[in-house]
């Protein structure tokens, strides 16, 4: 970018601006500060429900048969943890550690803990209100419960912008970049040219987006559990090799939350604003808690009740960030790599894994999971940006959205990214700034309408009849 003076200029206005959303002083405390609203609003519903959530997902199986949807809970799930399980549970980890120290871990996991809490909100409103567009296929979302939620302009500006910056994140965040991070990982690994790469993502990202939703939760419900596993078994052998070493690595990560890091090795010293700053910033970015763009696959499910996909998705957050990021932090500070630098975070968690595992195994698991992870995030960020692009233009943009998308999938293997980087973290910023007003707006009505459902199928052992017949007391005309 250096050959070119107005592009960099233009990249470091960006980076300004960028910092600003998603500084100390905007996205951050607003984010933080609603999860922790919503876990008192909704009496910690991501505590005392976890248990519940996680065996209805994977134990007691889905509505299927009797409910309205297009894809079961559970393929929605896996599309929505497609789009987070990707380059930010490896790399952003790392350069979480790298700057705010071992402390920040800390924060990643606070941040995920009431973060839950935003998740379940954003996807029961998902479900709440979403419609049946011109396929007959359900559409919703912040684009579609702010404006239904909230009455007059201000749900309609709120729905417009979150629909806008979505779309736009799409290509950015949820495309370009990561089939760029596919392409360099193909190439470092296996000495694979970027065109090959190009080619081979252009092919598959196209046959998955033949076939809209369903194809999608398909093709997410057997590939993320199978990445996920590879990852985190990688992970839990390493550190079972340095099981001795775990329990100072915590009481680091615990004691550096609150009083900083001094200066070590290439690690320049860390304080307590910059653990919290970069951990919230790195945890937000990874589980994607309170953005919105979850709802979106929540409001596919077929479910009987909006409690019931909002606890489904609720268990995303807790896999994303207290299970795959949890493995990365602790084998990045267990292995003592963490104080390698900043400019080395992209090679941090490969070294941590490396720096245990024989042979190449590390480096390998490491170098094949970011492919795997970000390509994952391209499917499912595919169907954010479809859905949102529908809401602002008309159902009619969908074919024309997949090809575009598919294609520009190919030319971010092959390009450089850096203001595109820069741009898409504007963009995925705003998107999640109308939405987190939406939720403190409508989070009385989820509260109470939680309340109510929980008192009649506390364990989630209802049938699907009794359910609906419920539901369609509590919410007539809900579809």
């Amino acid at each position: 970018m250096e050959n070119y003076p107005a592009l960099a200029a233009l990249n470091d206005i960006l980076g300004v601006i960028s910092s600003f959303v998603w500084g100390p002083w905007l996205l951050i405390p607003l984010l933080l500060g609603t999860g922790i609203y919503l876990t008192i609003r909704l009496r910690g519903i991501q505590f005392r429900a976890l248990g519940r959530a996680l065996r209805h997902t994977f134990v007691d199986g889905d509505d299927s048969e009797t409910s309205q949807g297009d894809i079961s809970n559970y393929q929605a799930l896996t599309t929505a943890l497609a789009a987070t399980v990707g380059t930010g549970n490896i790399v952003g980890v790392a350069t979480a550690i790298s700057i705010g120290g071992p402390g920040a871990l800390f924060w990643i996991w606070f941040t995920g803990l009431v973060g839950m809490a935003s998740k379940y909100t954003e996807a029961y409103l998902g479900v709440r209100f979403r419609v049946t567009d011109h396929r007959g296929n359900q559409m919703g979302g912040p684009q579609v419960y702010l404006n239904r939620g909230i009455p007059g302009a201000l749900g309609k500006t709120l729905a417009f912008l979150f629909a806008l910056f979505a779309a736009i994140a799409s290509f950015g965040i949820g495309n370009l970049t990561q089939a760029n991070s596919v392409a360099a990982g193909m190439e470092d690994t296996f000495g694979v040219d970027p065109w090959v790469s190009g080619i081979l993502i252009f092919v598959a990202t196209g046959a998955t987006l033949l076939g809209g939703i369903k194809a999608i939760g398909r093709v997410t419900a057997g590939f993320v559990p199978l990445m996920v596993t590879v990852y985190v078994i990688g992970g839990l052998v390493a550190l079972a090799l340095m099981i001795e070493e775990i329990p100072a690595a915590l009481g680091l990560i615990f004691s550096d939350a609150f009083s900083g890091t001094s200066a070590a090795g290439g690690f320049l010293g860390a304080t307590i604003m910059m653990a919290v700053r970069y951990g919230v910033a790195r945890g937000i970015f990874s589980n994607e808690s309170g953005m919105g763009s979850a709802a979106i696959a929540a409001a596919a499910a077929k479910t009987s009740h909006p409690t019931r996909q909002g606890l489904v998705s609720m268990t995303q957050t807790f896999i994303d960030t207290m299970i795959v990021v949890s493995i990365t932090g602790l084998v990045i500070v267990t292995s003592g790599v963490w104080d390698m630098g900043p400019d080395q975070a992209a090679v941090m968690t490969a070294a941590g894994f490396s720096e245990v595992l024989p042979g190449q195994w590390g480096g390998t698991i490491v170098s094949v999971s970011l492919v795997f992870f970000a390509f994952s995030t391209i499917i499912g960020w595919s169907y954010y940006g479809e859905r949102s692009a529908a809401s602002l233009v008309g159902g009619w943009i969908t074919v024309p959205y997949r090809i575009l998308f598919t294609i520009v999938a190919f030319f971010g293997a092959i390009t450089e990214l850096e203001l595109v980087w820069t741009f898409s973290d504007i963009a995925n910023g705003l998107m999640a700034l109308p939405n987190l007003i939406g939720l403190l707006i409508l989070s009385g009505l989820v509260a109470r309408e939680t309340r109510e459902y929980l008192k009649f199928d506390p364990q989630l052992s209802k049938p699907s009849t009794e359910v609906m017949s419920f539901t369609s007391a509590q919410m007539p005309g809900w579809r």
